[in-house]
């Protein structure tokens, strides 16, 4: 079987995975792309691996880096991979299934970018790059967006004219890929009648948001239109008054690109604490302004939950994820310890060890932290459009 190849390409990094059947060849990153590139990967061994020549001609953005890495990953791999994955953020109202990438679909993906300014033009580029260098070599892109599309219609709508509503300005939500990897894992962690039931996960990282789900499938989630609604961030705000903008523009006589920059860059823990974007640094800290932007983000994740919990009509499981998800114990323990009239018990020993399951015996709720694993969802899936259906994809099903 030739392996897959999944590229995640963000601004200023592009994370790669290789797969031969169930099993992960190699994997790593390429990052400070546009600056000084650092490679950092290793094999299925975990041996670090040595990687291109960075040197000669490093690469300007994620599209140089994808045609960078391309040969160097055959030569290490012996092989070509037979098709290339990607997570692209955003793929509309319509995309509900990964799709193979054609010229046409990434005009229209394209036109999604004010949607995702900070993801889907880097998500694109390798995209663009390969299939002008390798036209022959298979992509599929794999959405952000479309493990929501199971949702409500109710749960998509905004309270504004159908005209607006019809032009496509409505809840898309974000952070599929990763939530959809948590549904396949849950059962092992769980048990498939906890994991088949009311759940609410939890993806804590620079970016963040909460997902509803209900056997397995998204029913809610705090983003939106834009990867800006919901939960405070590292540098987003999260949900904002409308009428903030408009005083924004109107009376402080700030222009779009300038509200723009201060919601998406300015925002978020970097904006209440004056400290970091970087949850690790604010738990260092001693400043009030640290610990400020610490307790507004559990308040609003305790809120989020409840939220979540309430369009369930009630609530079997909560699931942390993300890289705040998983590693920070104090982040958890501050989210849980507001959750107490739900029942929720947390067990502050399992916590601080990272288990799989850190809720108390007597808990009503359990509690569970996850990895998540995107490359992983989008492996299967490319392998499933594009290769004999029968073997990688079955571990999702």
């Amino acid at each position: 079987m030739d392996p897959v190849l999944v590229l995640n390409s963000g601004s200023s990094s592009v994370k790669f995975a290789m797969y031969e059947a169930n099993t992960l060849l190699l994997h790593g990153e390429l990052d400070r792309i546009g600056n000084a590139p650092v490679f950092a990967g290793t094999d299925a061994e975990g041996s670090h691996l040595q990687g291109p020549d960075l040197t000669r001609n490093p690469p300007r953005d994620p599209g140089a880096a994808a045609l960078l890495l391309l040969p160097w990953l055959v030569k290490v791999a012996g092989r070509t991979p037979a098709v290339v994955g990607h997570r692209i953020v955003h793929g509309g109202a319509h995309r509900t299934a990964p799709q193979r990438a054609t010229p046409a679909l990434l005009e229209e993906l394209a036109a999604l970018a004010p949607l995702a300014p900070l993801h889907q033009p880097h998500n694109l580029a390798p995209v663009q790059a390969l299939l002008e260098q390798q036209p022959e070599l298979p992509q599929v892109l794999c959405f952000d967006t479309a493990f929501h599309r199971t949702q409500d219609p109710l749960a998509e709508r905004f309270a504004l004219p159908a005209a607006l509503h019809d032009a496509g300005i409505r809840r898309y939500g974000f952070h599929g890929l990763s939530y959809e990897s948590i549904a396949a894992a849950l059962p092992a962690v769980a048990g498939r009648g906890l994991a088949s039931g009311r759940v609410v996960a939890a993806h804590l990282g620079n970016g963040a948001s909460l997902c509803a789900m209900r056997g397995g499938r998204s029913v809610a989630t705090t983003m939106g239109f834009t990867a800006l609604d919901g939960l405070p961030m590292g540098t987003r705000c999260g949900a904002l008054d409308p009428g903030v903008v408009l005083y924004l523009i109107q009376e402080r006589g700030m222009s779009p690109a300038e509200v723009e920059r201060l919601l998406y860059y300015e925002s978020g823990l970097k904006g209440v604490s004056g400290v970091s974007s970087d949850v690790r640094d604010l738990l260092a800290s001693n400043l009030p302004s640290a610990r400020l932007a610490l307790d507004l983000y559990a308040h609003r994740i305790r809120r989020g939950i409840a939220e979540m919990a309430a369009t369930l009509q009630g609530l079997d499981a909560v699931v942390f994820t993300g890289g705040v998800g998983r590693h920070q114990a104090p982040v958890r323990a501050a989210v849980c310890e507001g959750l107490a009239w739900l029942a929720l018990e947390l067990d502050p020993d399992a916590n601080a060890r990272h288990a799989a399951r850190i809720s108390a015996s007597s808990s009503k709720i359990a509690v569970f932290v996850v990895p998540d694993d995107e490359s992983s969802i989008i492996a299967a899936a490319a392998y499933d459009l594009t290769c004999d259906t029968r073997g990688f994809g079955e571990r999702r099903r």
